[in-house]
């Protein structure tokens, strides 16, 4: 913590405010370039052995390689991804945020060259090479997208969002399905080391982040049990609430799990539940005529 606060105080003016809008228009760039110039793609990946070789433009172009095939599903996700990322930097602060994302884009380039220099010196340069080939593609924005989920699952753990529009389901269940599912992509019968390696390296920007920044503590379950008791004194003590929804009207006597947080794009001090901060309506002030 004492080293992210003393990289603020000499780097924070540099931090790049809205990052996950820039993160998006990567995607959008990709998309284009996959539509009109497909065959070019392959000449951005992450690939060690070529940047090695005078392709350095490889170390930044592989963050233009879309993750998926483009479709409806794709703009959604996007979309989703832009409220949690943006939601992360009003919470975390810019430069925490910058922190996080550039820090995994940079474990992505050291796994990759890691993997590309083991497979060298165990089977030798032209296989090192073919791995670096193999696995170029698989150093991708995915896993860029899927920390930053993470960070919001362990930041918002009980906050609820509609699965497939239509299942109610929290953070934390979502982020241990994925995290199952990633675990099960490293061990499966055919998966590599190599793939383990793409995969635990542009994820260690996660264990990075919370570790240093003990953000873990939040979510131990000792601490969970602390503040609701503590809340519960609160309101003993104050003999009211303090929260309320402006949609549904809950408060935090409602549930010991609620979470509330104001809209900054309400006109007004408007205050939301977490199942409708990022689904109520914006309210505006309407000019006198």
């Amino acid at each position: 913590m004492n080293i992210l606060n003393k990289l603020e105080r000499k780097l924070g003016r540099y931090a790049i405010s809205n990052l996950t809008l820039y993160i998006i228009g990567t995607y959008v760039l990709g998309y284009l370039l996959q539509f009109f110039a497909g065959n070019l793609i392959r000449y951005f990946y992450l690939d060690p052995y070529l940047i090695l070789h005078g392709q350095v433009w490889r170390l930044v172009t592989w963050l233009l390689v879309p993750p998926w095939q483009f479709s409806v599903l794709v703009l959604i996700t996007l979309w989703f991804y832009y409220s949690i990322g943006n939601t992360l930097e009003r919470s975390w602060g810019t430069f925490r945020y910058n922190f996080y994302i550039f820090s995994g884009i940079l474990t992505t380039i050291v796994g990759a060259f890691v993997l590309y220099g083991v497979s060298a010196l165990l089977y030798g340069g032209q296989m090192g090479a073919m791995y670096s080939q193999l696995y170029a593609g698989a150093f991708s924005t995915y896993y860029i997208s899927m920390s930053i989920f993470l960070g919001f699952a362990l930041t918002y753990p009980d906050m609820q969002v509609l699965l497939m529009f239509v299942i109610p389901i929290k953070m934390k269940y979502l982020a241990v399905f994925d995290v199952a599912l990633l675990a099960y992509s490293m061990i499966q019968p055919g998966s590599g080391w190599g793939i383990r390696v793409v995969i635990l390296s542009s994820l260690l920007n996660v264990l990075i982040f919370f570790l240093a920044t003990r953000r873990y503590h939040t979510i131990s379950p000792k601490e969970v049990r602390r503040k609701q008791a503590y809340r519960r004194q609160m309101r003993q003590a104050a003999g009211g609430t303090k929260h309320k929804c402006a949609v549904c009207g809950r408060t935090e006597q409602d549930g010991e799990n609620l979470e509330f947080r104001y809209c900054s794009k309400c006109d007004g001090n408007y205050e939301y539940c977490q199942d409708h901060l990022f689904t109520h309506t914006h309210k505006r002030i309407q000019p006198h005529s």
